[in-house]
This record gives C-alpha cells, structure tokens and sequence, in this order.
C-alpha cells in the first residue's frame, strides 16, 4: 500500500490490476457490497503474494505465521491486515476461517504433492472454500445454510485454477493432480510431459473439471441465499471462472500450450446470458431444500462444515 493511499483505494487498485474477472463482476453488486469484496480481495492477495513472493520458504512461513498471530490478536500494524481484521469484524467472519486460509497457503511452501481426491478437497477448502465463506459473509448471508454452498464455489474455482495452472505450477516444484490420478510422474516432467505422459495429465484435468462442475453447480444453488443483486454479480463471477474449464476441455484438456484465458468480449456475452438466465430460473430465487451432503465427506471437520 502507497503511503498516499487509503485501504479502499489500495484494495480497488489490486483488485482492478490482479483480479479481472471479479473486477468485472463487481460491477453487480452494488457499491457497498463490492467495496467490501474489493477489501476481501486485496486481503487474500495479500496472504498469497506472502506465499509466492518471498526469497526463500522460511520467509514466507515466518511472514504467514505473523499474519495469524495478528489475526489471533484481533490486532495489526500492517495497513491491509488491520483493514482486513476490521472487515471481519464488521462482517463478524470468525478467525478460524482465514486462519485456514493460512494453513492451506503454507501448504504451498516447498515442493507440492496431492496423494489422493480427498486431500485435494481439503485442500481447496482452505485456499478457496474459506474465501467463499468470507464472501458470503461480507454478502450479509446470515443463514447458516448458506454456508456448503460459498464453500462449494470456491472449491469449484479452485479446482478451475488447479487445471489451469498444471504447467505453471510444476515449474514452481507443486503438483496438485492427485498421484492416484496421475501415479508417480515427477513433477518436474509434468512442466514438459512427454506424448504419452500427457495422456493420463490430460484424463486427470478432465477428471477434475468434471469435478468442479459438480461444485459449480452446488454453489449456484446456494446463491439464493444472497440478497438479489449481490447473487448476479456472484454468478456472473462463477460463470466466467467456469469458462476456463470450458475452454481448456475445448483444447482437450492441454494445460502446455498457453495459459487459458476468458477475454472481455466473452466475459460481456457470459453475463448477459447469465443476467437473462435469471428470470426463467426457480433455483435462482428459491432456497434449496438441502445441501448435497456427499460433497462434503471429504472436508469434516474442517470450520463450518457440518
């Protein structure tokens, strides 16, 4: 944060420059809502260029390990941690959740290897379920149930990104196909897989992507639970990320040739088609009866999963 700036204007800036498809989705929510979001935003940015950008693992930690103990704390020098502990207490968020966060962040630190499907869930709940409940909050969804539902669309997001990134991540030393998916393939041959390597990467990214449709689509179903113009904003936001699961399966799944993007033109056809898919839409109005308990057998224990 420059010296000259205020947290909001240093949250609007990262979110404009750093997050482009909730930037455009911002745009629906309504001023108080989408500075909240905006806020939100440069905090988990934040928490992950504390990852990402330090010189060495230890740094990191020590820097993530100091972000949780202000959270504990309830107290921050830093400018966009103390912003960050006065949203959560306007939108009473309870610690544990971005405090998952952290723990899923210090995953990333070192070399990365998913065993299983299950591991990979939890996972995703902690870097991006965890931000789906933070945002269901700063959304005034004050109905518990709501909860499976912002989870489940973070984990679909995330599971986005994972099929996505394949190649950039192995470059950085993570693989986060599970080895019961793919075996043992070394992870520095997943950056540049051979012919054949490249038949099980790519039935494993299919695999994942089926996946996160399923979440997808349970996160849709909860945005009922949102007031009406924050739940547009929040699926136009879902369809553009699962846009890029829909194009990577148009190249079949080949994560090697390009990072695949969603551009402006499509972003502008996916919300209006998403805006008009509302009015014929009942589950886009009406709560639904019950969570797909199946989901979730995977995070138990894990902070508001029940």
């Amino acid at each position: 944060m420059t010296p000259a700036e205020t947290p909001l204007q240093h949250a609007e800036r990262i979110l404009a420059a750093k997050g482009r498809t909730f930037h455009w989705a911002k745009r629906l929510l309504g001023r108080r809502h989408g500075e909240r979001a905006a806020r939100l935003y440069a905090f988990c940015r934040h928490l992950d260029d504390l990852a990402d950008e330090e010189a060495s693992a230890e740094a990191a930690r020590e820097h993530l390990d100091f972000a949780a103990e202000a959270i504990r704390r309830g107290q921050a020098s830093d400018p966009v941690l103390a912003d960050a502990l006065a949203l959560m207490r306007e939108c009473a968020i309870e610690p544990a959740v971005p405090l998952e966060l952290i723990a899923g962040l210090q995953q990333d630190l070192g070399v990365v290897r998913i065993a299983t499907e299950a591991e990979l869930l939890r996972y995703c709940y902690r870097v991006a379920g965890t931000v789906g409940l933070m945002m269901s909050d700063i959304l005034d969804a004050t109905d518990p149930a709501a909860a499976p539902f912002a989870i489940d669309l973070g984990i679909g997001m995330q599971l986005t990104n994972i099929c996505r990134d394949v190649r950039e991540d192995a470059l950085r030393g993570r693989c986060y196909l599970p080895q019961s998916l793919v075996g043992t393939v070394p992870v520095a041959a997943i950056a540049a897989p051979s012919a054949t390597e490249q038949v099980g990467l790519r039935a494993a990214i299919a695999h994942l992507l089926a996946m996160a449709d399923r979440y997808y689509a349970s996160g849709e179903r909860g945005l009922s639970f949102l007031p009406p113009r924050a739940r547009h904003g929040i699926l136009v936001a879902a369809r553009a990320y699962r846009q890029i699961g829909v194009r990577l399966r148009a190249r079949r799944c080949d994560a090697w040739s390009g990072r695949v993007v969603v551009s402006g033109l499509e972003k502008c056809g996916l919300t209006l088609r998403a805006l008009a898919g509302t009015g014929f839409d009942r589950g886009f109005w009406r709560r639904p009866d019950a969570h797909e308990e199946g989901l979730h057998v995977a995070l138990r224990g894990l902070p508001r999963v029940h």
